[in-house]
């Protein structure tokens, strides 16, 4: 045998199944996390999320903060305030509302962005179809089995922040290093989700095994799927990503169906297709779409 064959070669995962297992980790993280909800609050369960994954991603890449320039804080400062509002909005929506509806309402956001302004009548219909989804969703009538409304309404704004985070990523990416920019954008959002967390008892409620879930969910929900991810883009075209990603959904409804016991009706399963068909036509149709990367 050659001395260049004996040399092991890093395992590389092939950049589909990269994408799928980031969503699995994604999802299976946010229902471990709902798990800690009783013990830690939503915000307290957000706030130790995206801390842990701020200090590992600051760990690893390292940003020079004293050598950043006005232009960089300018563009790095509201994308990670935007990114910690959305994984508490997040956080509190699925307080609320089982995890696979909250994943589907929070993709009309990143959906929206991939057709707003576009005049293309295939656009249009995956307009329509995501308005089913979510009018499927919507707590109409009240009474027993209806969703909580306030729920509905923070997974959607969650949505909303998911649009504005790609779009202040594009930018910050135009000025910034990628890890590191992502590193200094969860420090920020850090800051901005720490002082709920601390509001709803987090240092009091904590404890280490609490810690070692915590990083757990870190891992799970940031770190694993944020490596599989920018591996897979390295390969992948964005529009295939963006189609994979349309996955979410189902796979959140599949998580807490299994982890977590959330039972949908057949109307929440339809809706939840209806959303995730959109989201993977919009992707297959658009000329040039920003993959929805959620950190």
């Amino acid at each position: 045998m050659s001395e260049a064959s004996s040399v092991r070669r890093p395992l590389i995962l092939p950049p589909i199944p990269a994408v799928l297992l980031a969503v699995v980790s994604v999802q299976g993280g946010a229902a471990f996390a709902k798990e800690l909800f009783p013990v830690l609050g939503s915000a307290g369960t957000a706030g130790l999320r995206i801390g842990l994954s701020a200090l590992m991603l600051l760990a690893v890449f390292r940003p020079p903060f004293a050598r950043l320039t006005r232009a960089q804080w300018v563009a790095v400062i509201p994308y990670g305030v935007v990114l910690g509002t959305m994984n508490l909005s997040f956080y509190k929506a699925l307080e609320r509302i089982p995890l696979g509806l909250a994943v589907t309402l929070e993709f009309v956001g990143p959906l929206a962005l991939a057709v707003f302004g576009s005049r293309r009548a295939s656009d249009f219909l995956w307009v329509v179809l995501a308005a089913v989804g979510i009018a499927l969703i919507a707590p109409w009538r009240g009474g027993v089995g209806s969703l909580d409304l306030l729920g509905v309404l923070l997974a959607l704004f969650a949505g909303a922040c998911w649009a504005a985070y790609i779009v202040l990523g594009g930018r910050v990416s135009r000025v910034f290093p990628g890890g590191q920019s992502v590193a200094t954008g969860m420090l920020f959002g850090a800051l901005t989700v720490l002082p709920f967390s601390f509001a709803e008892g987090l240092v009091v409620r904590l404890t280490p095994a609490l810690f070692a879930a915590g990083l757990a969910v870190a891992l799970l929900s940031s770190a694993v799927p944020y490596t599989l991810e920018m591996m897979a883009l390295r390969v992948l075209p964005s529009r295939t990503f963006s189609i994979l990603m349309s996955l979410e959904p189902a796979v959140a409804a599949l998580a807490g169906l299994v982890f977590l016991r959330e039972q949908l009706t057949v109307t929440q399963w339809l809706a939840l297709v209806f959303v995730s068909a959109a989201s993977a036509g919009a992707a297959f149709t658009a000329r040039r779409v920003p993959p929805p990367v959620e950190t």
